[in-house]
């Protein structure tokens, strides 16, 4: 959520930082609502102080003697029940103003970083850098992951539409212990890199999604369990970093950094007719995630330091992908800077994003009410939130079943994975 006192006393400056991201973002309603709200909070300091005035001078007159049913003090009290009937009519419409420039900044996405490219959209974002070309496979004939994955016994989604419906997956035998092997392999990684595990709720309350801005840009976007106001979570970005939710840290305590395992929830509203078949956009899927709480000071330093965390998981693997800096026009609702990992799918000749790495900067920390203190100050600082995929695992299964595709049919299990799977090949 952005600051409503930066709004309010740089709205030209804002209002040009929004319209980087080539949206249609109208400040106005949310200044004169604000000038309303001012308005009545003078008003309403009046009342109160013209009220706190007549309560002390009837004391006073009483005290000294004057008769309680003067016309004097009769008067002053009259006066003073008028300003309580004033003050109880001003309450509920201050707190409805206040509600609605919440509502509405809640629906404003997040102000882009002064280094994030701008652009009008992706085809306007910059790429940084590659690796991997030379682990790129030289086979002319590599089947889409969901056909050798289908011939292999170990991707059954005609079963998984008569369970579920479309976009869902059953995995089998060595399909499923492929994805716990790379569930086990990047946690073992990440916490090598001193990240602390967390498995946290995949319920999670309404209050948790507007902490990290999934509501109310995108409910549509979310499955719903209506019964019980709980909700089924897009990521393990919403749980763990609500963990922290209205608490005040210690400075001493950041960075925190953790990673978390968990099936992910997603209707893929909109996308309908893209990606239909295999694993890159399903319903349900699984990811390791990596989560960050940090000092505003070092907040650029540590989001460098997590999206070199996700790749190190792509170079273990041996699999070839680019950095992509997103520009303004692609941004994130929520990310002030943001860099996608697109890893290489030969059967398609092309990179496919595997992990989306943000900087959200203060803007999740405000509306979850995330803050630090200062050893020796008084006052606290919102803290900086990150968060990025280390990685998605059906996409890095996918990447796996193609690169690592032999030409007899078989697949090549990645070196630093055999441990895991006590094989070297699948089929």
């Amino acid at each position: 959520m952005l600051d409503l006192k930066r709004i309010r006393e740089n709205p030209e400056e804002v209002q040009k930082l929004l319209d980087r991201r080539n949206g249609s973002y109208d400040l106005s309603a949310i200044l004169e609502l604000s000038q309303k709200q001012r308005e009545l909070e003078v008003d309403r300091t009046r009342l109160q102080t013209r009220g706190n005035e007549i309560g002390k001078s009837v004391g006073q007159k009483v005290k000294s003697g004057s008769d309680p049913n003067s016309a004097e003090i009769l008067s002053l009290k009259e006066e003073g029940n008028e300003i309580k009937n004033q003050l109880s009519s001003l309450e509920p419409r201050e707190r409805d103003i206040k509600a609605e420039i919440e509502q509405r900044l809640l629906e404003l996405p997040n102000i882009p970083s002064e280094t994030t490219p701008i652009g009008k959209d992706e085809r306007e974002n910059v790429e940084i850098r590659r690796w991997g070309d030379e682990y790129k496979p030289d086979n002319p004939n590599i089947l889409p992951h969901w056909e050798i994955g289908e011939k292999l016994g170990i991707l059954d989604f005609e079963r998984a539409v008569k369970v579920a419906r479309a976009r869902f997956v059953n995995l089998v035998g060595l399909g499923a212990a492929l994805e716990r092997a790379l569930i086990n392999f990047m946690l073992d990684r990440q916490i090598e890199a001193g990240y602390v595990e967390v498995l946290p709720p995949v319920l999670i309350n309404s209050e948790s999604l507007r902490g990290t801005g999934q509501l109310p840009k995108f409910e549509e976007e979310s499955f719903r369990c209506r019964d019980d106001e709980l909700w089924l979570a897009p990521t393990a970005e919403v749980p763990v970093t609500n963990l922290y939710r209205d608490e005040i840290l210690e400075a001493e305590r950041l960075p925190i950094k953790h990673c978390a395992y968990t099936p992910c929830f997603r209707r893929e509203a909109g996308s309908y007719g893209k990606d239909t078949r295999g694993l890159i956009r399903l319903h349900q899927f699984n990811k390791v995630e990596l989560v960050k709480i940090v000092h505003p000071d070092t907040s650029s330093a540590e989001h460098e330091s997590l999206v070199a965390n996700a790749e190190a998981i792509l170079q273990a693997l041996k699999l070839p992908y680019r950095t992509i800096e997103l520009c303004t026009g692609d941004l994130g609702f929520g990310a002030a800077k943001c860099y996608d990992l697109e890893v290489w799918l030969p059967s398609a000749n092309t990179y496919r994003e595997i992990s989306s790495c943000s900087n959200f900067r203060d803007f999740q920390a405000r509306r979850a009410n995330i803050r630090f203190k200062e050893k020796g100050q008084k006052g606290t600082t919102l803290a900086h939130t990150l968060n990025g995929s280390g990685l998605a695992i059906g996409r890095t299964m996918a990447a796996v079943l193609e690169n690592y595709q032999q030409p007899d049919g078989t697949v090549k299990v990645p070196e630093v994975l055999q441990p895991y799977l006590r094989r070297e090949s699948i089929g």
